[in-house]
């Protein structure tokens, strides 16, 4: 008897988009080759890099999408929708592959730890908990806090990949860094209230 085929991984499926022919990828080429597991990889996509030190503004451009995909997560949508404007961004092929190849080592190491297992945290109840708390964590990192992106960016890595791989283990991590980055932010409140303060307004002055 031949064994069941295994689905396709995060990084194998990003590699399909960058075999493209066309000289710009759009996000609705990424959303179309992942389909029903779109979610995980989108949020996986926008919340990886911010893991890691960025420059300031960064965690703006990157946190906006999530908040939105992390929404619909919540809302318990099977089908992630995007408008037309953020389905029509693109970038060039070029950079697209060089992203891809940056990213494909370390993805790589990820997915083989990563198999289905514990698929009980998986379920309608499970999946809208876990959007409204990406949901959350998204906001934070959307805010400009020095250094208080990253956690919650890992945070929600964890349940992404997770997600896309059916990897219960995975999104008892994302639980885990969830709470330390809850706790760490509520340590340092007063001095993100400021931030907070400050930047809306600073919005606000620009109108």
């Amino acid at each position: 008897m031949s064994e069941p085929s295994r689905a396709a991984r995060v990084s194998e499926l990003l590699e399909e988009v960058g075999k493209r022919s066309a000289r710009k990828i759009k996000v609705a080429h990424v959303v179309e080759t992942f389909g029903d597991r779109a979610f995980g990889a989108l949020m996986f996509i926008f919340a990886a890099p911010l893991v890691l030190p960025m420059p300031p503004g960064v965690s703006a451009v990157l946190g906006a999408p999530l908040i939105f995909i992390t929404a619909q997560w919540m809302l318990g949508r099977r089908t992630l929708w995007l408008p037309k404007a953020l389905l029509e961004r693109e970038m060039s092929m070029t950079d697209f592959r060089a992203l891809v190849a940056k990213l494909t080592p370390y993805l790589e190491r990820i997915e083989r730890a990563l198999r289905p297992r514990l698929t009980f945290m998986y379920n309608p109840v499970g999946d809208r908990l876990v959007g409204l708390l990406c949901f959350g964590l998204s906001l934070i990192v959307f805010l400009p806090i020095p250094f208080g992106n990253m956690l919650p960016s890992f945070a929600i890595a964890a349940f992404a990949i997770g997600g896309a791989e059916r990897d219960g283990l995975a999104a008892i991590i994302g639980w885990i860094f969830a709470i330390i980055s809850i706790a760490v932010l509520w340590i340092f409140s007063k001095a993100i209230l400021a931030a907070v303060i400050a930047f809306f307004t600073t919005l606000v002055g620009m109108f």
